[in-house]
């Protein structure tokens, strides 16, 4: 099946793509800049909506449900918000064969319409704090798409909470950032780092955005998720104000937060190779495949024995058993190593008369046998140690294309001449010296990482000022 794949050092586009329609994960719609999620790509995100579901769940919040229609006038209440979406907006202006008194824009993202609704909601500091969380589609209209990673329509879960105070707004952004980062490094094994956006990468509409960012196999940067701080923001555009505990009348704080169907394109390019799809097992829809292998004369006994391997498993694990007469085991074994399955679990008439099974890794390729008793057992380790072992190879890829870099001759080598990577510069904080950067390299502020603040002190990598924060520039999706 490899050769169904451009290799990535051929073309690493190309590369990825082969591996969304090949793996079957998604298909290119009849809807200009829109894809299909194929049932192995939205088992992915089923998984993936499980796990992240109960962990805000754990963080107290509920889910609810908003119209996908949003009338033009909200949009304009926040000009800040209409500003950064206008260019990406559709609009709704006729329905019933009539044309609508005011247009409808399909929502990109849904805080002006939840927060006329928190108007109505929220009275008393007894209503607050408001923590909702919604499982959606959104809108925005893209020019230049790619699948999962930048699509017309994309399916995502948006966070909207509303506050008391400013430092619980603060604290909820924060809080749920680190949920974002868990979520990433425990269960996707994709290490991230976490910081600040500066002012010029914030969401529109934010006072600070916050994100987790995550390094590819092309060494450019994908934002997987961001968590914002609203301020007092949308609360003026909508006049939500809630009678506090001295009986005065305040504004509400709020915050935002969102991760979506990119994530499975950061899955694919973190972790997959020239074979196809790499999946950890934590998060993969399926963790392992029985396959039996057989002549004719022997074919009954093998299959019941495999069967039999798989029902021993089937209570533990997310176990598959592929008996098809239709293709060759050799075909099998490539088949399921494109669909990213961590462990293939094989089983022909000498392993059935002593009692075995060979499992076989994805990430390695490495084959160990087993007995049938010591299967479960033996899968159970497995799972760790590719988990942990995928988690790993992309830190240890991440860290030795990261660079620390002084010398604006040496930034633009990096970037302009060199393969690129994350460049941990020091900048002096000043918008305009952030704009010429991006002109002359493309590469972004990806974040100001946290815990780095005692490192920014020396001259702006571009300018030479006082430097003001240590920042990881990179190109990015």
């Amino acid at each position: 099946m490899a050769e169904r794949i451009t290799p990535r050092n051929v073309n690493y586009s190309e590369w990825y793509i082969n591996i969304v329609t090949e793996a079957k994960l998604a298909d290119y719609s009849p809807v200009k800049g829109c894809m299909v999620i194929r049932p192995r790509g939205y088992a992915l995100w089923e998984r993936m909506q499980a796990v992240l579901d109960g962990m805000f769940k754990e963080t107290g919040h509920q889910n609810a449900y908003f119209p996908l229609l949003i009338p033009e006038s909200f949009i304009k209440k926040e000009a800040e918000h209409v500003e950064g979406f206008s260019p990406e907006l559709a609009v709704v202006t006729h329905a019933g064969g009539e044309e609508l008194e005011e247009p409808y824009i399909i929502r990109p993202t849904s805080e002006t319409i939840i927060w006329s609704m928190y108007k109505k909601w929220i009275q008393s500091y007894r209503d607050l704090p408001l923590l909702i969380n919604q499982w959606a589609n959104v809108l925005r209209w893209e020019k230049r798409t790619r699948l999962f990673l930048r699509t017309s329509e994309f399916l995502w879960q948006e966070g909207h909470t509303a506050h008391a105070t400013a430092e619980e707004a603060q604290e909820e952004t924060l809080t749920m950032l680190e949920v974002y980062r868990r979520f990433a490094e425990e269960w996707l094994a994709m290490p991230v780092i976490t910081g600040v956006k500066s002012q010029a990468e914030k969401f529109a509409g934010a006072v600070n955005t916050y994100a987790i960012e995550a390094m590819m196999q092309d060494k450019k940067a994908l934002q997987a998720g961001t968590s914002h701080n609203l301020g007092q923001n949308f609360a003026k555009a909508f006049d939500v104000t809630f009678q506090d505990r001295e009986g005065g009348q305040s504004l509400v704080w709020a915050s935002s937060w969102g991760v979506s169907t990119r994530l499975i394109g950061a899955l694919i390019m973190t972790h997959s190779d020239d074979r196809g799809l790499v999946l950890p097992p934590k998060i993969a829809p399926t963790q392992a495949v029985v396959i039996p292998i057989y002549r004719n004369q022997n074919k009954s006994e093998v299959l019941v024995y495999a069967q039999k391997i798989r029902d021993a498993l089937k209570d533990k694990f997310r176990v598959e058993y592929d008996c098809d007469d239709n293709n060759s085991p050799g075909w099998k074994f490539a088949e399921w190593e494109l669909l990213g399955v961590p462990v293939r679990i094989e089983t022909g008439p000498r392993d059935m008369e002593a009692g075995r099974a060979v499992l076989v890794r994805r990430d390695t390729g490495e084959k160990i046998s087993a007995a049938f008793d010591e299967i479960p057992s033996k899968l159970d380790s497995l799972f760790g140690e590719i988990q942990s072992g995928l988690y790993n190879r992309a830190l240890e890829f991440r860290v030795a294309n990261t660079v620390r870099i002084s010398s604006y001759d040496k930034f633009l080598a990096f970037f302009n001449e060199g393969e690129g990577g994350f460049a941990e510069c020091l900048w002096c904080g000043d918008g305009g010296c952030e704009a010429k950067i991006k002109e002359d390299t493309k590469a972004t502020i990806r974040v100001l990482p946290f815990g780095n603040e005692k490192e920014a002190a020396g001259a702006c990598v571009a300018c030479g000022k006082q430097a003001r924060h240590l920042a990881v520039f990179a190109k990015s999706y």
